[in-house]
Parts: structure tokens; sequence; C-alpha cells
């Protein structure tokens, strides 16, 4: 569509994973209803497309409330359970699109091809009569006579029922410039502060391992700690960089680290590279393998615990050397070594930014919308869905879930409301 209508009964702000699942879903439920997605694009869906290297992780085989942050849980299960996996799973085959899973629940598309999710997303979307109109920037939403008028770089239209599906900020090339945030907020909303979630995070070059492990990943448990105690433990991969670490386990945590950091508290971050034992556990297991091997070199036995190249790094840092003698290592040294093993220092300074981010922390205040309708609570006529509200889950699919759930449960409620 070049051209906009002057008027149509729901005009959706946002062609992305939540946009058009509003879109699709409310015209399922009301073939009556005119519905206009706009999209400031010429090609929408770019964040589909760059989504889970390029293959689309469309959502997970496990999806509750634990798996997000931001607003009420309670809210977020209600939203979630009115579309839940198996809904989506079924949505995505009548598209053509078969799922499988992989390591972590990560369900994919089985051509791995994000470019077919996106395809099949904007076939139904033409199929189901939904018009889009790529290229149409929006710049204002304001309230008017029987509703309410959506203000483009183009024109504006007039509109019953105006849905804002415009995401974040993070991945800013693919159109999410947090002007979403705005519009709601000069319709009423409250705006929770943002941070990037799910995004690498900077180290300190001269204090840090990282620079030399480049590229290597392996299992951590990292701990966040907010004002001396211990927030939150996440478990899975870190992957060493030139920049820092980055890696499933990092990205989840980012979050945690960079809104402690935005409430003004003091926050740091450990990794026990030895996942699921304590301190006392692994300077026992030194003690035991000293006497079991007292000859062994203690990079030897280190290296049966973590990469040989971690091991080799911890030890410089450390100023061991390695080829010492298990049965010559002193218990100083012996001591060291396993607290750093269990608490070792990510000094992180920053993160890579929204440029790097895979979704947004804050939002749209989740206590301002109906979760059985995603109906502002603020606005007559506006509905929000996907990003823009306080709501980011986890690495995993997680949020694309969340896009399919909250556009569901908009598009069945526009579909009823309006009719």
């Amino acid at each position: 569509m070049s051209d906009l209508p002057p008027s149509c009964d729901v005009a959706v702000v946002g062609a992305g994973a939540a946009g058009l699942a509003t879109a699709i879903f409310a015209r399922r439920f009301n073939r009556s209803l005119s519905v206009v997605l706009l999209e400031g694009a010429r090609r929408p869906g770019a964040k589909i497309l760059v989504s889970g290297g390029a293959r689309c992780n469309v959502t997970n085989a496990v999806v509750t409330e634990k798996d997000f942050w931001g607003g009420p849980r309670s809210i977020v299960r209600n939203v979630l359970r009115a579309f839940p996996v198996d809904d989506t799973i079924g949505f995505f085959r009548d598209l053509g699109v078969r799922l499988h899973e992989e390591a972590g629940g990560k369900l994919f598309p089985d051509s791995n091809r994000a470019r077919d999710v996106l395809d099949a997303l904007l076939r139904e979307t033409t199929d189901v009569g939904a018009a889009l109109a790529a290229g149409h920037r929006v710049r204002d939403v304001e309230p008017s006579p029987g509703g309410l008028r959506v203000v483009t770089e183009n024109g504006s239209l007039a509109a019953r029922s105006v849905v804002l599906a415009t995401g974040g900020q993070s991945l800013p090339k693919s159109g999410s410039d947090g002007s979403g945030f705005t519009i709601a907020r000069r319709l009423g909303h409250t705006i929770v502060p943002t941070t990037p979630a799910l995004v690498p995070l900077l180290l300190p070059a001269d204090e840090s391992i990282h620079t030399e492990l480049s590229g290597v990943a392996h299992d951590v448990e990292l701990a966040v700690r907010i004002d001396g105690a211990i927030a939150i433990r996440l478990s899975g991969a870190l992957l060493w960089t030139h920049f820092g670490v980055s890696g499933p386990v990092v990205l989840d945590a980012s979050r945690h680290w960079l809104r402690a950091r935005l409430e003004g508290r003091t926050v740091s971050l450990t990794a026990n590279l030895c996942p699921g034992r304590e301190f006392e556990d692994v300077d026992r297991e030194w003690q035991e393998a000293a006497r079991a091997r007292p000859r062994t070199s203690v990079q030897a036995v280190l290296a049966t615990s973590v990469p040989a190249s971690v091991a080799d790094a911890l030890l410089r840092r450390l100023g061991v050397d390695g080829r010492t003698a298990l049965a010559h290592l002193s218990r100083e040294d012996r001591r060291r070594l396993s607290r750093a093993l269990v608490e070792w220092p990510l000094t992180a300074v920053d993160s890579r930014g929204y440029t790097y981010a895979e979704a947004t922390a804050g939002g749209v205040a989740l206590t301002e919308i109906d979760p059985s309708t995603m109906v502002s609570r603020m606005c007559p006529g506006l509905t929000l869905v996907g990003e823009v509200l306080d709501v980011d889950g986890r690495i995993g699919g997680f949020n694309f879930q969340w896009a399919w759930a909250s556009g569901f449960v908009a598009g069945r409620a526009l579909a009823h409301g309006l009719s």
C-alpha cells in the first residue's frame, strides 16, 4: 500500500513480530474489521530476519512468567496463558513453518531460515486481508473524535483503535528507535526507564583476561551482586571476546547489571568457572589431587576443569607457575586458585549498547494495560503489545513468545470489542 486510507478500524504501528501477530489475529477473529499495518521501514521484519543468527528462535518448548523480568509476573502469566507454546507451534505449522527443538528448548524453523518465518507472517497478513503500509513512519498518535489519529511522515489517518507495536530501542537499525515510548508518554503512560537487555558486556583491557581468550567459550555460573548481596545466579555458556564477555549467560545477566547501575546501586559480577561447586569443594578437590597425583603439574589438573587456554590465563594472572607439581603447591596459592575458580571477577564497565542488544528492559508500565485485552488503562482506544511494554525475557525464544501471545490477546480483543 503506497497511499494511506483516510480511516480504518485498527491502525497497528509497527510491523514486527507483535504487530504482525496482532493484525493477523484481529482479522482472523473479525473479517469485517479494516486493519492497516504502518511500518516505517521499506521492508518490514528486520529484527525477525537477524534473530537467532538469522535462523529465528521462534519460541521455547517451556515458557512461564518466571522466564521474564520487568512488570508484575502475574500480568505476564495471564498473557502467556492465553496463547501458550503449543498454540504458537500450531500457528506456525498452519502457516507452513514447522519447528524443531534444539538445546535449551529453543524452537527453530526446520529450514533454519528466519526469512521463511517472516515470509509466512507476511503471506498470512495479506491472506487475512490486513493492509501493510510500508515506508510510513509514524510521528505521533493524537486523540480525535471517535478514536485516535495517526500522524505519519506522509499524511495521517483516523482509527477507532491504535496498537503500539513499535518495539523498544534494541537493534535501532531495525527501526526500534524508542519513538513508541515518546508517543505512549504523550498519551498519558508512565515509561519505566530503559536499558539494553540481552547485550554483551565490556571489560577493561588492562584488568581482565578476555583479550587473550577471545573466541573461547565454556560453561560458567554468574553471580550478580547488588549492594553486596547476591541478587541472582545464572548458568550457561560464557564467550570471551576482544571487548569483554558475551554468550547466553552474560546476555541474561546483562539486564540485571545494567538495571542496578541505572538505579545507582553498587553492582558487581563474578564467574564461577566450576559450576555447581563452592570454594570448599574446589579446595578439597585440589588437596585430594595432590595426595593422589603429587607429581602432576598444576596446569594439567586445572585444564581438566576449564579449557587449557583459560587455565594458562588464570595461572599467569595469579602469578602461579603452572609447571609446579601439586606436591609443591603452597597452601596460599592453592586457596587463591580455588577462590579464583569460583569467584573470578568480571569488572564490567559498560555494555555494547542498544546497537548490539537483543531486547530492551523497561518501557510502558505493565500495570497500565489490561492483561485480558492489552488495552491501555490511560488512553481510550490505545492498545500496546510486544517490546514497547516493560517486559523482557531471557535468551532462548522467550521474547518472541511474548510478542505472539500479546499480539493474540490484543487481536482477539480488538475483533470482539470493535465488532
